[in-house]
Parts: C-alpha cells; sequence; structure tokens
C-alpha cells in the first residue's frame, strides 16, 4: 500500500541495502517523527476528501477523519526528503503506523508513547534509561535532586549516572562541588552552591580570606590562598633554552632571545651565554656586525654585505644582478629596433657628419695631388663648400662647442 507513496527512488534503494533494525534507530527519530506525525494531524484537521459531494464521500468512503486517505497526506508530510533517517524509519514501521492509525488510535490516543516506547522500544518514559528502561537516581527534588540530569533518561542508551549542575557534585547533585560553598538560606531548606575565591578549593565565603583549602599552584596562609612560585623553586621543569615565567597558580616556560644559548629570563641581558653571531657586551649579548669587522666578508667579485641580526648575507651590489651565482652589470636588453644614432643627440651627429666631411675632403686632395683635374676641381670646390659652413652661425656654434669638449 504504502509503496505507491512519492518517495525518492534513492530511498527506497538505500532502506533495500540497509541491514539495520528498527531498534538500532535513536530515540529522537522516532520522537521526531511522531511529532511531525501530530502536526499532520492538527493540519488536516478541518480538511474532507474535497470533491463536489463531501456528504456523499464519507457516505460512501467513511469518514475523512479515519480514512486513509488522510493518513496518507500525514505520512508524506512526516519527513522533509532531505532526512535519511526519518525516511528510512518511516519506511520500517509501515504496519505499526497502520495498525495505530485504524485500530488503537482510541485506546491510546498519544503516538509516541505507544509507538516509541511500547511498541519499538526505542525509547523510554521520563525518568528512566537504558535497555530495561531502569529507574533514575532521584531525590527530593526530583531525578538527579533537581540539580542535574539523569545521562541517557528517556533512552535506551546511557547508564543512568547523574550529570550534575556546575557547582553540584555527589550521586544525586546534593554536595557541592570543589571550588563552591553552602550558602546560608533564610529558612531551613539548605542553600544553594556558590563560588569560592578563585584560588580557594574550599571555603566558608566568597572572599579570599574564607579559604580552607587551595587549589594546585596555591598555598594557603592565614586563609588565604597565595601564589606559589614554582619558578624560585624545584617543581618547574622547562627545556634547554627556555625559562620559567610565573602565571597565578601556575607557571609557563617560555623561549630565550635569539642572542642567547640558555637564559634566565626574557630579552638579551639575561643570557647564560651568547649565539653565534652575538657578542657579550656589557651586560647583554648583541649582534656583531660581521660587515664591518671583517676585511673581505664578501670575496665575490661586486658583491656588497649585508648585516643582520645574528649573521650577514652577501648580494649584488648596487647596478648588478647575479646570474649563474655571479654580480654581473644590470645592462638593458639590446632593442633590435634601435638604430645606430637613436642615442645620439643633434650636436653629436653633425660633429660625426664634419667629420666624414673631412675625411672625403682629404682623399679627394691626396687624388687632386697627383694631378688629376676631376679631382682638383671636386677638392677646391668641397674646400669652398667647406670654408662658408665653418663662417656661418652654425660653424661658430660647432666650433665653440667643439673647443669646449662638448
Amino acid at each position: 500500500m504504502w509503496l505507491a507513496w512519492p518517495f525518492l527512488p534513492a530511498l527506497v534503494l538505500l532502506s533495500e541495502l540497509s541491514v539495520v533494525k528498527v531498534q538500532t534507530a535513536p530515540c529522537q527519530t522516532c520522537r521526531k517523527l511522531t511529532e511531525s506525525f501530530i502536526k499532520g494531524l492538527e493540519k488536516t484537521a478541518n480538511k474532507n476528501f474535497g470533491g463536489g459531494n463531501t456528504a456523499w464521500e464519507e457516505e460512501k468512503l467513511a469518514k475523512y477523519a479515519h480514512s486513509e486517505t488522510r493518513l496518507l497526506e500525514i505520512v508524506e508530510g512526516a519527513c522533509e526528503k532531505t532526512e535519511f533517517e526519518c525516511n528510512k524509519l518511516l519506511e520500517q514501521i509501515e504496519d505499526q503506523v497502520e495498525t495505530w492509525w485504524f485500530h488503537r488510535q482510541q485506546e491510546a490516543p498519544d503516538l509516541f508513547d505507544w509507538l516509541c516506547i511500547e511498541e519499538l522500544r526505542l525509547c523510554c518514559p521520563p525518568g528512566r534509561y537504558g535497555p530495561e528502561c531502569k529507574e533514575c537516581p532521584s531525590g527530593p527534588g526530583g531525578v538527579c535532586g533537581g540539580l542535574g540530569r539523569c545521562e541517557g533518561e528517556g533512552t535506551r542508551l546511557g547508564d543512568g549516572e547523574c550529570v550534575c549542575d556546575p557547582g553540584y557534585s555527589g550521586h544525586l547533585c546534593q554536595n557541592c562541588a570543589d571550588g563552591y560553598y553552602r550558602e546560608k538560606s533564610s529558612n531551613d531548606s539548605s542553600g544553594a552552591c556558590a563560588a569560592c575565591y578563585h584560588s580557594c578549593k574550599r571555603c566558608k565565603g566568597p572572599q579570599d580570606y574564607k579559604c580552607l583549602d587551595c587549589k594546585p599552584g596555591w598555598i594557603l596562609h592565614d586563609n588565604k590562598c597565595v601564589d606559589n612560585d614554582e619558578c624560585g623553586t624545584e617543581l618547574a621543569r622547562c627545556p634547554s633554552n627556555t625559562y620559567c615565567h610565573n602565571t597565578d597558580g601556575s607557571y609557563e616556560c617560555r623561549g630565550c632571545d635569539p642572542a642567547c644559548v640558555g637564559c634566565m629570563g626574557s630579552g638579551p641581558a639575561r643570557c647564560k651565554k651568547c649565539a653565534r653571531g652575538y657578542r657579550l657586551k656589557g651586560a647583554k649579548c648583541l649582534d656583531i656586525d660581521e660587515c664591518s669587522e671583517r676585511a673581505i666578508a664578501c670575496p665575490g667579485l661586486n658583491e656588497a654585505c649585508i648585516n643582520e641580526e645574528g649573521s650577514f648575507h652577501c648580494d649584488c651590489a648596487d647596478g648588478f644582478i647575479r646570474r649563474d651565482s655571479i654580480c654581473v652589470e644590470n645592462k638593458p636588453p639590446i632593442d633590435p629596433e634601435k638604430g645606430l644614432f637613436d642615442d645620439m643627440t643633434d650636436d653629436e651627429i653633425l660633429v660625426l657628419q664634419q667629420m666624414f666631411f673631412g675625411v672625403i675632403i682629404c682623399a679627394i686632395a691626396t687624388l687632386a695631388a697627383k694631378g688629376d683635374m676631376v679631382f682638383t676641381a671636386i677638392f677646391i670646390g668641397g674646400v669652398a663648400a667647406m670654408a662658408g659652413y665653418w663662417l656661418t652661425e652654425k660653424g661658430d656654434y660647432m666650433l665653440d662647442g667643439f673647443l669646449k669638449g662638448r
């Protein structure tokens, strides 16, 4: 009958593969399922079959309130699709739910008691615990004296031990725990347990001078708990290169300063011995500046010494970079598209042109000296042109720049 319900195929497959019995399901799952079922009952309390002729439907199909139609509507909304444990349990208890709905609902109106406690035996009544639903420890104030909870109460689990509220201890949580005292009550009833002063293990009141016993790390003196300085005794045990630091009621081991090899406290002035790279100067272990004390701290070409705390390292000097463990000049890469004269100024190019022109004139003069009339004419023309150029203002500027070394 229930196989027609719109459960997810994955849930059906998982339920078939599961070998877990109903008895292993937690009480919380059963409780949540029955609570959702009751909410479904309330939600559908005023509904009907939803047809056009309600009177005929209820006469022919029985009352909606106790119908299978209503049961299916409630069950479909009892578990969210993502609640795997709830859906798994619901599939496993099909017969029990139908039995309660059609036959036991009147005589057992509490679905949780009938299903989860009596039929499935997943839960216990309040005040009981364990597989046999044994009675929890109880006192004048109820379960665990009303000052704690019974371990496993209401489930088939737990050992029934009382887990006391903060400040209470004992089988029925009737005693004050360590660090608490019993307050005086205005009537004959026992007062509540209140906290002692933080260093007291037992006390007669909240003040620091009402201690009866002290917590570890403290010593009782005139009803006060005084901190025991473990660092001044042999009680402290700190590993090498650490020192003991006293705290309230205890101590802690802290690391020595990097300048120390073993120490008696914080800082470079409390060293037992200076670490490598440090030297005792006055009362402190201070860093050695290897760069200034060594003649050649960095023997590599174009290297510079850089001092650091407790040591030093070698790096390339400014304008150099390390390539294959050697410091080379950091030249910009050559631009293949850059021309030969791109970096030269206009004046430098002009001087270069005049030098080239002079070389040509000299060559022509040599040929003219051999009696060649053509080259003689060219030579005379070139000299005249050059003389005219140097007589201009530009020539004066270039000559002035040349004489000044520009």
